[in-house]
C-alpha cells in the first residue's frame, strides 16, 4: 500500500502540474474552489457511515454485503439533499455552470470511497494498491487529452468524475469476482437508524477535518480576485501532499503508542516525546527546503506568484508534521474526543483568521491563517497531552534539529536560485548538510534509534 501510494502521488504530482500550468491562475482557482465545495458538501453523504462500515464489516464479514447495500441505498437519498446544498453553494459562489459535473464528482467520489472501504474491512489491500495506481494513471491520461484538445475548466471536473467512475466499476468488479460482496440495494430503517446515532461522533470529526483543510479556498475565491485563488491553490498543493508523510508515520507508530498505553502507561509520555522529535527531524528540513527553494520551485512547477504563499505555508508544514504526535497520543490513550474539541476550536480560529486576513492581504493572508491555525492546534494538542498523558518537553527536544535545519538554510542560500533540473543540486546538498549537522549536533542519538527498534518490536 505504501509503495502504491508513493507511485500514485508521483503520478498525481505530474497531473497537478500539467493541470495548473494549462488552466492558468484564474481558471485553476475556479477549478480548485469547485472541488473544495464538493468536498465540504460531501459530509452530507457520509454521515460518519464510512468509519462505521469498516468497523462493523471487519467485525462481521458475513454481513458485509448487507451493510454495503444499505449504505449505498441511503446515499441515494442523501444525494438529493446534497444536490440542493451544493446548488445553493455554487449559486452563491457564481459557479452554477459547474453544478452537474461537480455533483457527479461528489457522488462518485463518495461511492468509490465506500466500495474501497470494503477491501479495508476484509483486509484485501492488494486490490486497493492496484486501484490507487490505476486511477491516478487514468486521471493523468484524461488530463493530457484535455490539454491536447485545449479544454476548459468543466472538462477537468468531468475528468476527475470519470476517474472515480472508473474506481467504482473496478471495485464493484473486484468485490464480485472475489465473492466479497455484490453491489445492490437494500434499505433497513432499523439498522440505518442505529448506525446514524453511532456514527455521529465520526461524522463530527469528518466535518471538522474537511472544513479545516478546505474552507480557506472558497473564502479566498469569494473575497478576492479569482487568480489569487489559483496562486494560493498551487502553493497549497505541495503543503497538502507532503502531509502524507507524517500521516503515514502516524499509521505506523499509532499501534506502538496504543500498546504502550495498555502495557507500559508510565512510558507513554516518553514514547510520544520521541515520536514528536522524529516528526520534527523529518519535517523540519523539508519545510526549510521548501522555504529556501520556493523561488525555483514556483518558477519551474507552479506559478511565480505562488512563491510568497509557498514560503509562508512551509512554516505551517513544519508545525503540521509535529501535530501528528499529539493526534496519536490522544487517540492511542482513548482521549480522541479531547482532540476533536481542539480541532473544533482550531476550525473556528481558521475561519475567523481567513475572514480577517484575506480582505487585507489576499492569498498571503490565507497562507498566514493556515500557519496560525496550525499553531492553535499545536498549543491545544500540547496542553491536552500534558493533561492526560504527561508534559512533552518541546523546547528541550527541538533545538538541536532546528539548529541543524538553520545550518542547512545557510548553505542553501547561495544555491536558492538554481531552477529547472539544476534544482536537484540544492536538494542533494541540503539533505547532506542537514544529515551532517544533525549528526554533529546529536539531533538523533543512538539511544533513540535503539528505542525505535524496541518499540517496533513491541508492536509486532
Amino acid at each position: 500500500m505504501l509503495a502504491a501510494k508513493v507511485v500514485a502521488r508521483l503520478i498525481a504530482l505530474v497531473t497537478v502540474i500539467a493541470t495548473l500550468k494549462w488552466l492558468t491562475p484564474a481558471p485553476y482557482g475556479t477549478f480548485t474552489t469547485l472541488v473544495n465545495y464538493t468536498a465540504i458538501v460531501s459530509v452530507v453523504l457520509d454521515l460518519g457511515f464510512n468509519v462505521l462500515y469498516v468497523r462493523e464489516g471487519a467485525r462481521h464479514p458475513a454481513e458485509i454485503q448487507r451493510y454495503l447495500r444499505n449504505v449505498m441505498s441511503l446515499r441515494v437519498l442523501m444525494a438529493v439533499a446534497s444536490f440542493v446544498i451544493l446548488a445553493i453553494a455554487l449559486a452563491v459562489a457564481g459557479l452554477s455552470s459547474l453544478l452537474v459535473p461537480g455533483f457527479l464528482l461528489m457522488v462518485l467520489t463518495s461511492y468509490s470511497t465506500l466500495l474501497r472501504n470494503t477491501l479495508y474491512a476484509v483486509q484485501r489491500l492488494g486490490y486497493e494498491a492496484a486501484a490507487v495506481v490505476l486511477e491516478s494513471a487514468v486521471l493523468l491520461a484524461l488530463v493530457l487529452v484535455g490539454i491536447k484538445i485545449q479544454a476548459g475548466v468543466a472538462y477537468f471536473v468531468w475528468a476527475y468524475a470519470a476517474q472515480y467512475a472508473f474506481s467504482c466499476v473496478y471495485f464493484a468488479f473486484v468485490l464480485a469476482w472475489k465473492k466479497i460482496a455484490v453491489v445492490g440495494w437494500k434499505f433497513e430503517p432499523q439498522l440505518l437508524r442505529e448506525w446514524f446515532f453511532q456514527g455521529l461522533p465520526f461524522a463530527l470529526t469528518f466535518v471538522l477535518t474537511i472544513l479545516y483543510f478546505k474552507v480557506d479556498q472558497p473564502i479566498l475565491y469569494a473575497l478576492r480576485q479569482h487568480q489569487e485563488a489559483g496562486w494560493y491553490a498551487a502553493a497549497y498543493k505541495p503543503f497538502e501532499a507532503l502531509l502524507f508523510i507524517p500521516m503515514t508515520l502516524l499509521s505506523v507508530v499509532f499501534p506502538v503508542l496504543s500498546v504502550y498505553f495498555r502495557e507500559r502507561p508510565q512510558e507513554l509520555a516518553d514514547a510520544v516525546s520521541r515520536f514528536f522529535k522524529a516528526l520534527l527531524v523529518v519535517g523540519w528540513p523539508i519545510a526549510v527546503g521548501l522555504f529556501m527553494l520556493a523561488h525555483p520551485l514556483t518558477k519551474t512547477f507552479l506559478y511565480p506568484e505562488s512563491e510568497p504563499a509557498l514560503r509562508i505555508l512551509s512554516l505551517a508544514l513544519a508545525i503540521g508534521f509535529v501535530n501528528n504526535a499529539f493526534i496519536g497520543a490522544l487517540s492511542a490513550s482513548d482521549h480522541q474526543l479531547s482532540f476533536t474539541w481542539a480541532a473544533g476550536w482550531s476550525l473556528v480560529a481558521n475561519v475567523a483568521l481567513n475572514l480577517i486576513l484575506i480582505p487585507f492581504f489576499g492569498y498571503r493572508g490565507a497562507s498566514w491563517a493556515t500557519v496560525l491555525t496550525e499553531v492553535v492546534l499545536a498549543v491545544a494538542g500540547w496542553i491536552l497531552t500534558a493533561r492526560h498523558i504527561g508534559r512533552i518537553p518541546v523546547l528541550q527536544i527541538s533545538w538541536r534539529p532546528i539548529l541543524a535545519g538553520l545550518v542547512m538554510a545557510a548553505v542553501l542560500f547561495p544555491l536558492s536560485n538554481l531552477d529547472g533540473l539544476r534544482i536537484l543540486i540544492p536538494i542533494v546538498v541540503g539533505a547532506a548538510v542537514y544529515a551532517g549537522a544533525a549528526l554533529l549536533l546529536r539531533a538523533v542519538t543512538a539511544d533513540e534509534i535503539a528505542f525505535a527498534r524496541r518499540a517496533l518490536a513491541l508492536a509486532r
